[in-house]
């Protein structure tokens, strides 16, 4: 039996925290009592009027695409790429950049409310003079039939073939969509997440926007070995992309859709590409995490320096330290750097990256973060002061509790989450912390994603 469906005329009255329209509606239900229904709507703007289809029978939320903007927000404009609402890279191109950074901030400061901090010290988001073509690497996934493309939002089965993108350079997209013809030309399958079968499964691709050199990688289920065309797609490769370094065949028979690989192949140059950032040399890897938006990232590096204000005889923590992206810029400022983090294979890359650097003042240290501290605090003694840039998650309260015991003098948190950010310093304020500044950065336009750096200082015993 099909469901029928009621047209409803809502205002959006906010958004939440995937940045998608709120609106409500009140309605009887089967037994004549009135009900209020919580109703998502994406690509929608606050203060807008849209009509909505509802489930007859929909039951406390219902999330849906309007069916027509009655009367659009001043701030709407057209998106200027066609695969928008199709592809989940971007979900606020229909919002003027301005009124992005708007809501992000105002975004920032709710999380602050809600953990009783004034917002006084927050600061407007930093965002782009030009916010478009801004990434530095993306990955794209093979449909069951071939397609290269990007996952449609909510349905993870259904790739939105790639014709263009407006948040990474033109030459990455080049490169993609000649290996996305070679696959078609060859007939090469697509990895059927269903039934696990087919060879092509994902391209990833990353450019260094200091060197220029770029990065291919190809996620199969088979070796290249017996892939048919596979001296072809060298051939174009190297001579229609030369600034492709590292093209690599990476295989991955998992049934976890995880980009990841169990053999890595390298088809031409070499298995890494070096990138660049606030003058210090980086090798990135296949799996190498480091900030997608090389200009805005180089913007929070200047923020924590210019927060910390180094001079030269303190003894600094990096955790959550990564390759290194935070510690070589600030190794130089101070007496002493320790970086902290538990994947070893970015504490090789950390201690390589400072040594291609010339840099003999740091200590890395493979170790999760609470008993990492633990070991570093015994061994070089209470820290001057303590940068931390954790995953989504954010670092815990028992981690936030063991840096408060290390009694650092200040606190730099650099944060791509200001929900579990602000859960995280309320952690530090029994400990005689104060939460002295919070300056948002948009590193992601056209998304609702915001990142921050804050300072933190102790100011009692």
């Amino acid at each position: 039996m099909k469901e029928t469906h009621d047209i409803y005329t809502v205002t959006i009255d906010a958004l939440n925290q995937r940045g998608q329209g709120q609106a409500a509606i009140w309605r009887e239900n089967e037994k004549g009592n009135k009900k209020k229904l919580k109703l998502t709507i994406p690509y929608t703007l606050p203060g807008e009027e849209v009509k909505v289809a509802v489930a007859k029978y929909a039951k406390r939320r219902w999330e849906h695409k309007a069916e027509e903007i009655v009367s659009p927000s001043a701030d709407r404009v057209a998106a200027i790429c066609p695969h928008f609402e199709r592809c989940g890279g971007c979900t606020w191109q229909h919002w003027t950049y301005e009124k992005q950074l708007q809501e992000k901030t105002a975004s920032v400061k709710r999380y602050l409310e809600e953990q009783d901090f004034s917002t006084d010290i927050v600061k407007d988001t930093i965002g782009m003079e030009e916010p478009w073509y801004y990434r530095n690497k993306m990955e794209f996934t093979f449909s069951k039939d071939g397609e290269l493309g990007l996952h449609e939002p909510g349905n993870f089965r259904n790739i939105i073939p790639l014709e263009t993108c407006f948040i990474m350079k033109g030459a990455m997209k080049e490169a993609v969509l000649e290996v996305a013809n070679w696959a078609k030309e060859f007939e090469l399958s697509g990895y059927n997440k269903e039934t696990h079968e087919g060879l092509l499964r994902h391209v990833m691709v990353r450019q260094s926007f200091a060197t220029k050199e770029m990065m291919i990688g190809i996620f199969a289920t088979e070796s290249p070995a017996q892939i048919k065309g596979i001296d072809t797609l060298v051939e174009r490769i190297t001579k229609n992309h030369p600034d492709v370094k590292s093209l690599i065949w990476l295989e991955n028979r998992s049934v976890s859709d995880r980009v990841a690989s169990e053999e890595t192949h390298v088809l031409a140059g070499r298995d890494f590409i070096y990138d660049e950032l606030m003058g210090y040399r980086y090798r990135l890897w296949f799996d190498t995490f480091f900030q997608t938006n090389p200009t805005q990232a180089a913007k929070l590096v200047e923020l924590a320096l210019d927060m910390l204000q180094p001079d030269g005889s303190e003894k600094m923590i990096d955790l959550f330290c990564g390759v290194g992206t935070f510690s070589l810029p600030l190794a130089s400022r101070v007496k002493q750097l320790i970086g902290i983090e538990i994947v070893e294979t970015s504490i090789e890359s950390a201690k390589r990256n400072a040594a291609d650097n010339g840099i003999t003042n740091t200590h890395f240290l493979a170790k999760d973060a609470r008993s990492g501290m633990a070991q570093i605090v015994e061994e070089f003694g209470t820290p001057d002061v303590l940068l931390l840039d954790p995953p989504r998650s954010g670092a815990g309260g028992k981690v936030m509790r063991r840096i408060a015991r290390s009694n650092p003098e200040r606190i730099i948190y650099v944060s791509c989450n200001p929900e579990s950010f602000a859960v995280d310093v309320q952690q530090l304020i029994p400990f005689g912390y104060k939460l002295e500044e919070v300056q948002p950065v948009d590193l992601f336009p056209h998304t609702f994603h915001v990142e921050l750096v804050a300072m933190l200082s102790k100011v009692e015993e």
